[in-house]
């Protein structure tokens, strides 16, 4: 009997959070190390199925780094990074683009139906508008030139706001076309955070190869589960916010100043972290808030 009034205890604390995000629209970006297990983004999509069947309008957002990565040296292409972003060429383009919108993408979306849940793929470039990604390296001062990398100017959310009027749950590639036509490769957490501020979201998570933001990256009992807009430039300072968590956390406060309540950064390996973060009281990550 005790393990079934816990069952009915789990559901209970849920309960609140159900009602209070009924209705509302949470943006997932997933992406990571987490996508070369069929296991581990299968548990994702059930939560996503889960999310919608109570009333949540989940859209999710993702990669396939590893993926593209994989294809490219099955085709002779050699891959090439500039501060962190991959170059991508004509022939990067169309790797790109095929792993993305033709293997990943209708994967996820077929992993969603599994669970009962209704799901249509988005090509990204049909509703995201980017201008080319220009920089200047800040040792060299030289210009930076990733290709076709580009940098989201707009989002047409109606083909998004279409499907969640009829309880589908978007799943969107990190693609956009630019001014000139073309097909144009986007860092899938900027792409996530774009998205999530054109369609005014409640909350972005981003699933990562973390449990969240740590006070020291070698001891995961240092995680900080909750920071407010004005603790973050200081930690920024003190180096607690660098490396690849740096652009994470600066996509967040974006979100966060744009409008959006929460931003949460979890651990997409811990089985069903996306729930727990969501519906419990504890959460299992890190949020960022006002």
């Amino acid at each position: 009997m005790e393990k079934f009034i816990e069952k009915a205890t789990v559901l209970i604390e849920a309960l609140p959070f159900i009602q209070q995000f009924r209705g509302e629209t949470v943006v997932v970006k997933l992406g990571g190390s987490i996508m070369e297990s069929e296991d581990g983004y299968s548990r994702i999509m059930q939560d996503i199925a889960f999310m919608e069947c109570v009333g949540l309008l989940p859209v999710v957002v993702h990669g396939g780094g590893k993926a593209i990565s994989r294809s490219m040296k099955e085709s002779g292409i050699a891959p090439n990074f500039v501060h962190g972003l991959r170059v991508t060429d004509d022939a990067t383009t169309r790797v790109v683009e095929q792993v993305l919108n033709h293997e990943v993408n209708p994967r996820l979306v077929d992993i969603i139906q599994q669970f009962h849940g209704k799901a249509r793929g988005i090509h990204g470039e049909d509703i995201i508008h980017v201008e080319k990604m220009v920089g200047v390296d800040p040792e060299t001062k030289e210009p930076l030139d990733w290709g076709y990398v580009g940098k989201v100017n707009h989002v047409d959310i109606e083909p998004i706001r279409a499907y969640l009027r009829s309880d589908i749950v978007p799943v969107i590639t990190p693609l956009g076309r630019g001014n000139d036509g073309h097909l144009y490769n986007i860092n899938a957490d900027d792409a996530a955070t774009a998205i999530a501020i054109a369609l005014n979201a409640r909350k972005l998570v981003f699933l990562t190869d973390v449990p969240g933001l740590l006070r020291d990256p070698e001891d995961p009992l240092s995680l900080i589960p909750s920071l407010h807009l004005s603790d973050v430039d200081e930690l920024i300072e003190r180096g607690v916010i660098s490396g690849g968590m740096l652009p994470k956390i600066k996509g967040m406060v974006g979100a966060v100043k744009s409008g959006i309540k929460k931003a949460h950064i979890i651990d997409a390996s811990l089985p069903h972290s996306l729930l727990l973060e969501l519906f419990t009281s504890e959460g299992v990550g890190t949020e960022i808030t006002q």
